[in-house]
């Protein structure tokens, strides 16, 4: 087989980065299913590992990309055939095993979805990890209760990827949504994803009480800290709070009062080693009752030449939506 291209990871002395590489189907990291990728996708996860801002990566070197869509090209299992639609989210690729950020990926059978027939690859990658994870945040959140009758749920970090897709398939579902950001240029594009109410983050009145006024039936968070500590104060009594994400601290000060005064619910959210039976039908859900019906305003295009500055983008606080990569 031809060489192919592929952003992969080093560690030189210390110091991590990635390039594109020509590499070939025998440098791989092992695997059951041989798939022929078409798009891949950058989530924060991504940015970390491939810049070395976090602890990612558990070897080097290594093709990045957590996430892939692609048709099988070969398969020693019995459940894939070569020409099958399928994608790859979390597990260990990119992680420990090579990434979706190449022309072909291995990978076991074992983390392979077949792709639902609503879904083409690039809206599967338009989704990738972060769809995957607000897909099962409101999963979740359904199972503790939450229905669109209850109240208004809010989503956290809304112009990022889990947020953009949240508020989308929130408001696909009839759920009414309030978005909460920092960046004021995006209230429109928030409304347009249909959130009904759009608040700024630094208007917010957070208050220091261990219980402040009830605003919320359920909330979708990808920020932590000071947020989800505010939003487990405001969340109206059997409120349910998805936690996806830390961008804004790892730290949680709260109290117990939420919880037993209040009977609020905090869930938290794995998107890496969810059971394959909640994440085919997650993967479900996303491909008809919650797709979102504007994924092309979430979704931008770029090669695998532009994933540095995808990186840079998401690492600063200034991404909208979400990076589809072009592999083929």
């Amino acid at each position: 087989m031809d060489t192919f291209r592929a952003f992969r990871i080093v560690n030189e002395d210390g110091r991590i980065h990635g390039s594109i590489v020509n590499t070939t189907v025998a440098e791989l990291s092992a695997g059951d299913v041989l798939i022929k990728a078409s798009y891949s996708s950058v989530n924060y996860k991504d940015a970390l590992a491939a810049t070395g801002t976090g602890k990612i990566l558990r070897r080097f070197p290594l093709i990045g990309g957590i996430d892939v869509a692609g048709v099988v090209a070969s398969s020693a299992d019995s459940r894939f055939r070569a020409g099958d639609e399928v994608l790859v989210t979390g597990y260990d690729l990119g992680v420990a095993s090579d990434g979706g950020y190449a022309g072909y990926v291995q990978v076991p059978a074992g983390w392979v979805v077949p792709m639902p027939r609503d879904l083409t690859g690039f809206e599967a990658m338009a989704l990738g990890t972060a769809g995957f994870t607000a897909g099962l945040a409101i999963v979740r959140l359904e199972q503790n209760g939450l229905r669109p009758q209850n109240g208004t749920v809010v989503v956290t970090g809304s112009t990022g990827g889990v947020g953009s897709i949240a508020v989308a398939a929130l408001a696909r579902l009839g759920y009414d949504v309030a978005a909460i950001t920092g960046k004021e240029e995006a209230h429109e594009y928030l409304r347009q994803l249909g959130a009904r109410e759009v608040l700024s983050r630094g208007t917010l009145e957070m208050g220091t009480r261990p219980l402040e006024k009830a605003r919320w039936a359920g909330a979708v968070d990808a920020v932590g800290g000071d947020m989800l500590a505010w939003l487990t104060r405001t969340t109206d009594a059997w409120g349910c709070i998805a936690s996806t994400g830390l961008t804004g601290g790892v730290e949680l000060h709260t109290t117990v009062m939420p919880f037993i005064l209040r009977g609020v619910s905090l869930i938290g959210i794995d998107s890496g080693s969810c059971p394959m039976e909640i994440r085919a039908e997650v993967w479900r859900r996303l491909a008809t009752d919650m797709k979102p019906n504007n994924l092309a305003a979430i979704a931008k295009e770029i090669s695998l030449d532009g994933l540095p500055d995808a990186f840079a983008t998401l690492l600063a606080g200034k991404a909208r939506g979400r990076f589809v990569v072009n592999v083929r």
